[in-house]
């Protein structure tokens, strides 16, 4: 690589953190847990994707991000009446977390340890961000819209930098579900 081409600042960031020894630790500590609950078994396979024949996580990525992306476009762009289908939306991506999560959770069963380590990361910074989303549909619910799309906001800031992680690990680091026939299917 030449003077020229000067690598991003974010991806010397998410190479260091690939191989940040320091989350073997805890990597370790959830492996069995993690893998015994989604990592072995028909649960694997379901929630891996293998029977559709590539990984389900990323479809149900798009019903959370999806969600929480119109709410806060409602909030601010909606107007007041358009507060309840906000907090509805908020409602509707917090109940779709659980299933994306345990996808997740099985795809990183199977992973590299360099991928775990940022799959670790990844699932941290979604937890904060459905913690974020959670507390604004709390907010929502007692009638403190204000503070519910701020801290939708908030989420909407955490959970971009999770989706992230998540596209690189897919896209980068091919973390994800699929049937070998695509392997061997000719280029066409």
């Amino acid at each position: 690589m030449n003077s020229a081409e000067q690598v991003p600042g974010i991806v010397r960031w998410t190479l260091r953190l690939e191989n940040a020894t320091v989350l073997d630790r805890p990597v370790q500590a959830l492996e069995p847990s993690i893998r015994n609950v989604f990592g072995i078994g028909t649960r694997a396979s379901v929630l891996r994707g293998e029977w559709l024949g590539h990984a389900v996580h990323p479809v149900l990525t798009d019903v959370v991000l999806g969600t929480w992306t119109s709410a806060s476009l409602l909030d601010l762009f909606g107007g007041p009446d358009s507060s309840a289908a906000a907090q509805r939306l908020v409602g509707t991506g917090l109940l779709a977390a659980g299933p994306t999560a345990w996808t997740g959770w099985a795809e990183w069963s199977a992973a590299g340890p360099r991928e775990k380590r940022v799959g670790l990361v990844h699932a941290v910074t979604n937890g904060v961000a459905i913690g974020l989303y959670a507390a604004s549909l709390l907010a929502r619910r007692r009638g403190r819209h204000a503070a519910g799309v701020r801290r939708a906001l908030a989420g909407a800031v955490v959970s971009g930098a999770g989706a992230y992680l998540g596209g690189h690990l897919s896209a980068a680091r091919k973390v994800g579900s699929h049937d070998r026939a695509y392997d061997d299917a000719p280029a066409g």
